[in-house]
């Protein structure tokens, strides 16, 4: 079985990962981390939690300065991706990037409906420049990525005499291949409108984003993604990494709909059309000291272990643990390639997602909306930071299930460290007396 996954199965998987469509979708999503939590820290001030603080701002008007930043932001995330996408495929290509990054940004302008409600020429922030608009964003930046790349390569550009000013090359270098991509776009866009009465980004919502998001938002989606992570890591291939890459963007778009239905007045749910399974979802609780879940296994090696080499490596992993770094256990206990880690650290990460799953679906935890925690910030601070008191109180229930997984597993792991030690020391007292 070890044979055949790491001969056969990893290579195609590391194939497919290491295309220049997925690391571009990767990189480029990777962009939009930052403004997103950027305009959480506004939107945590605009709906802050205590209500003589949140009446405070709503009639000092600092809630409306709040909910600017906040919209300038976090709300326009798909335009970042859609820039993002571009911007690292033309780079993974070796060309000149900023030309397809912005041809990329115009493309995704114009598959957009240009009217809100009764107003016209206008952007609806509110609906495709954030979460509705994500899968969109992501089809259009490595489209146009593609193609603009395709025209550089083949030298079909508009060519500067020598002396010109490399930015006035550039520009220019990038005109043919423009009009191309934006007229090929502009004819979709009447192809949809005329024959479906809806702009595409409208129908890659519907038709593609929808069920995507359905998918990543159910048990099965859970079991696979909580399975895949630490499967991948197992063997040494970044599980997080891989996964995630392909999967933020549904992830993103989950927690954007959920702050949607919030700012609509309406209860999150999942009758309302709330999502359960996000971001903050897999980052926050699932991995709970890293990949695997393995904050369990650091409170073993603090308290519970009797080889001082297990010891040692529980006061060396706590600092980075904290901060959901796993690194040193996941080479030091090791975790990757040893048999008897193997069934915990994919079931522990398993157990977690559908014991939140459930908590959310029952109520018994709130659903995420806007509010993003990096996945570095601590267990309990993130906890109270995404969900309130109810989501720290489910974090710390998820690591105790996390050490009662890890706990035999880790006693034999731990048995056994112990009589190698014991051998050694043994060992050397033998060549001591010889002597």
């Amino acid at each position: 079985m070890g044979s055949f996954i790491n001969d056969k199965l990893l290579p195609k998987v590391l194939a497919f990962v290491n295309t220049k469509g997925v690391q571009a979708l990767k990189e480029g999503m990777i962009l939009t981390i930052s403004p997103i939590i950027v305009g959480s820290i506004f939107l945590i001030l605009e709906c802050f939690p205590i209500p003589a603080v949140a009446n405070f701002f709503a009639e000092t008007g600092l809630a409306a300065i709040f909910d600017q930043a906040y919209s300038s932001t976090f709300a326009v995330s798909a335009f970042v991706a859609a820039i993002g996408i571009a911007y690292n495929y033309c780079k993974l290509e070796g060309i000149e990037p900023l030309g397809g990054a912005i041809v990329s940004l115009n493309a995704f302008f114009l598959i957009q409906p240009h009217k809100a409600g009764e107003v016209t020429n206008v952007f609806d922030i509110g609906a495709w420049a954030g979460g509705k608009g994500m899968v969109g964003a992501i089809i259009c930046g490595l489209l146009v990525g593609v193609t603009y790349s395709w025209f550089i390569k083949k030298k079909i550009t508009i060519k500067m005499p020598a002396g010109v000013p490399q930015g006035v090359v550039n520009s220019f270098a990038s005109l043919i291949p423009g009009i191309v991509i934006i007229a090929a776009f502009d004819a979709v866009y009447a192809i949809t409108t005329m024959a479906f009465g809806q702009t595409p980004i409208e129908l890659i919502y519907t038709i593609v984003q929808t069920p995507l998001q359905g998918l990543s938002d159910s048990v099965p989606g859970v079991l696979a993604t909580t399975f895949l992570i630490p499967f991948l890591w197992f063997f040494g291939v970044h599980g997080s990494s891989i996964v995630s890459g392909i999967l933020t963007g549904l992830w993103t778009a989950n927690y954007m709909d959920n702050q949607a239905l919030f700012e609509a007045g309406k209860e999150l749910t999942v009758a309302n059309g709330g999502h359960i399974v996000t971001q903050q979802f897999v980052d926050n609780v699932v991995n709970l000291g890293g990949s695997g879940c393995t904050l369990g296994i650091v409170i073993f090696l603090l308290f519970f272990a009797k080889s001082a080499t297990l010891k040692s490596l529980g006061k060396l992993e706590l600092g980075p643990a904290i901060f959901m770094i796993n690194e040193p256990l996941l080479f030091g206990l090791p975790i990757v390639m040893n048999p008897i880690m193997a069934v915990p650290f994919i079931l522990a990460p398993m157990v977690a997602g559908l014991t939140q799953y459930f908590a959310i679906y029952l109520g018994l935890a709130p659903m995420y909306r806007g509010i993003v925690a990096p996945w570095t910030t601590p267990p309990i601070i993130s906890g109270m930071l995404i969900g309130g008191w109810r989501t720290a109180l489910l974090q710390i229930v998820i690591m105790a299930e996390s050490f009662a997984i890890y706990f035999p597993f880790l006693k034999k792991l731990d048995a056994q460290t112990l009589e190698n030690e014991q051998n050694a020391a043994n060992a050397a007292d033998d060549d001591d007396d010889d002597w």
